[in-house]
């Protein structure tokens, strides 16, 4: 049940992502709402569905997406994998360790997005498209986190309620 969960609330955020959050521009960027949702998904104490919302979320972006399939299964299990040591390790203060996912994640996934789309011929000057693309969609990302967070621990609290001790 838990593993299904994950493809209505995927397809939600790919819907949203390409119909709504994409209208919404800061200069030229735009936020990733499946990045956020992941990076603050893996960060949530107990769950061990993250690498299947990974793989989801990447098939699913990457079939709505003009840049290669790869690009975002690979950034999005790259952001499940910081979350995942980081969580281990940054445990007392998770917001910290969301933004810094949500940084790192979005500059990998820009940065890839920008060498995938050189390597099949279209010429994009890189100090412009860090400028114009990478820093903005960084700060929406980053407006986003917050929320997002407080959403996702909520749900995970309801999926994986604590143990309750008699």
């Amino acid at each position: 049940m838990r593993d299904l969960l994950a493809i209505p609330i995927i397809l939600l955020a790919v819907v949203l992502q390409s119909s709504l959050v994409s209208r919404i521009p800061l200069l030229s960027g735009h936020a990733d709402l499946p990045l956020v949702i992941l990076a603050a998904w893996a960060l949530q104490e107990g769950v061990d569905t993250a690498w299947h919302w990974a793989i989801s979320a990447g098939l699913m972006v990457g079939f709505v997406s003009g840049i290669p399939i790869l690009v975002p299964l690979a950034a999005y299990l790259l952001v499940v994998t910081l979350a995942r040591l980081l969580q281990r390790r940054v445990w007392q203060a998770p917001l910290l360790a969301m933004f810094g996912i949500t940084f790192l994640g979005t500059l990998f996934l820009h940065i890839v997005s920008l060498g995938a789309l050189r390597l099949n011929g279209t010429a994009l000057p890189i100090l412009d498209t860090l400028g114009l693309l990478t820093l903005p969609s960084i700060l929406l990302n980053m407006l986003l986190a917050i929320p997002v967070y407080a959403v996702m621990r909520d749900l995970a609290r309801w999926m994986y309620p604590a143990p309750e001790f008699e």
